[in-house]
């Protein structure tokens, strides 16, 4: 089954990505792990992308492409994936398109995860991180620390990250409706999109959305 994960920041794709992955037994393909796995391993696409990253640059389409088309040619993608943060705009969806029509497939739905604004401005603006490890993390309504400003794991002090600041969310949100939102629109005209409502607990949005997938063939 060949899969793509769609949604505002805050919808939780990272959670469900990887939870719906392991369910359906096929890879879970990050463009944010790509990038880092190219940078560590030192291939050349790799290289570029270091290069665009430390001058503050965007990482052009043609190398996430490049990056994504190379990854779904891997043997464990023989059978399906499902696609994270690829394609992120209609660019992108076009040229995924066309790779998979090059080998004879299609997508079989793009998975839509539905949050309303407000409240991915409170999930993400609320979130709280801990400086000795960024794993740990916590929310100040979710999940509240035992005590405020102190991680429950490790005692270390507990922040608000820049790219949590209401500020930065809202601008996140608005690159996301005009640069994303878009190609939920086109592949609904292909009759693939699949909305579920992400206003459920973690296991409740993983159901919802396999029994909303079509059934494998």
């Amino acid at each position: 089954m060949r899969i793509v994960l769609v949604g505002p920041p805050g919808a939780g794709k990272g959670t469900q990505a990887a939870l719906l992955a392991q369910r359906l037994d096929i890879p879970h393909i990050s463009t944010g792990d790509l990038f880092r796995a190219n940078i560590s391993q030192g291939t050349e696409l790799g290289r570029q992308v270091e290069s665009i990253l430390r001058s503050g640059g965007l990482v052009p389409d043609e190398v996430t492409i490049a990056m994504a088309a190379d990854r779904m040619a891997k043997p464990d993608a023989e059978d399906g994936f499902l696609l994270d943060g690829f394609p992120r705009n209609i660019g992108q969806a076009k040229a995924l398109d066309a790779l998979l029509e090059e080998q004879g497939q299609r997508l079989d739905a793009v998975l839509d995860l539905e949050v309303p604004e407000e409240e991915v401005v409170k999930r993400i603006a609320g979130r709280r991180t801990c400086r000795k490890d960024s794993s740990h993390t916590f929310h100040v309504e979710y999940k509240k620390p035992e005590v405020e400003g102190v991680c429950d794991e490790c005692g270390g002090e507990l922040y608000q990250r820049d790219d949590d600041h209401e500020e930065t969310v809202r601008k996140r949100l608005a690159v996301y409706h005009e640069e994303t939102e878009p190609i939920i629109d086109y592949y609904r005209e292909q009759g693939l999109v699949v909305t579920i409502t992400a206003l459920a607990p973690v296991p409740e949005v993983t159901r919802r959305a396999l029994a909303a997938l079509p059934s494998r063939t």
